[in-house]
């Protein structure tokens, strides 16, 4: 209870080292925030050309636009924030170093930053479910508790990241080499129906492809949801949290002294 008191009273620092990593990404760009839109447009129609229509991936009956962008927003966040968490505590030595506040600040700061650019795709994803003249039931209101579970995942295997990377720098250039491998054993490119049945039961080691199957299943109506492959992703993402937290926590004081 001590730990979560500390951050309420370092709030402040929160906001600011947040917005501070949302203005630093689009700092001296010509384009600046359509960044945040170009990179998943740009992978959507990539995916869809080649992977959906030369190679004839099966969509579960949904057009490859929609099918695409519903699992890349969640992805890209994903493998954009986390190694920007897993180097957060590295990449503020000084602050680090010559000022006490709760460290869990920095790797959180990082993953909440991600935000701005997911929102500014949902947006869009928003805009393409209309086109297409697709209208989620109302279990789209399930999207923000999706939204909260990739935080919550993405930040308790960020603080993990972030510790090891403390003492092990290998870790920096271990993330971006995972999440490149990770991709192809979640769902994003193909559907989970495709995998046989005997086989998914090794998808639910993967807590992405419980979360990259509630974001579509909850914003298409037509798409029945893997609700045993969902609750365990919930569950182990849960406990990912908790173990990083815990393992953060313990080891956080000799962060100053070995950084």
């Amino acid at each position: 209870m001590d730990n979560y008191i500390e951050i309420w009273r370092y709030r402040e620092l929160f906001y600011f080292l947040t917005w501070r990593d949302i203005k630093i990404r689009y700092k001296q760009t010509i384009l600046g925030v359509l960044w945040a839109v170009i990179q998943p447009v740009f992978t959507m129609v990539v995916f869809t050309v080649f992977f959906g229509r030369l190679g004839q991936l099966p969509s579960d009956g949904l057009p490859y636009p929609i099918f695409y962008l519903s699992a890349l927003l969640p992805w890209i966040y994903f493998s954009t924030a986390l190694p920007l968490s897993a180097n957060s505590l590295v990449s503020n030595t000084n602050l680090l170093t010559k000022v006490y506040f709760p460290r869990i600040i920095l790797p959180a700061s990082a993953i909440i930053g991600g935000l701005f650019d997911f929102l500014l795709g949902t947006a869009l994803l928003a805009g393409l479910l209309g086109y297409y003249g697709i209208r989620p039931t109302l279990a789209v209101i399930l999207w923000p508790l999706c939204v909260v579970m990739l935080i919550v995942f993405t930040l308790g295997v960020g603080m993990i990241l972030a510790a090891l990377n403390v003492k092990y720098r290998d870790v920096k250039y271990a993330v971006p080499f995972a999440i490149q491998l990770w991709l192809f054993v979640t769902p994003v490119i193909y559907p989970i129906s495709m995998i046989p049945e005997r086989f998914r039961i090794w998808m639910m080691l993967n807590p992405m492809s419980g979360l990259i199957e509630a974001f579509r299943s909850v914003l298409l109506p037509s798409r029945p949801a893997d609700w045993l492959l969902i609750s365990v992703s919930i569950a182990a993402s849960l406990l990912i949290f908790a173990l990083g937290f815990l393992y953060f926590t313990k080891t956080e004081k000799a962060f100053a002294d070995v950084v």
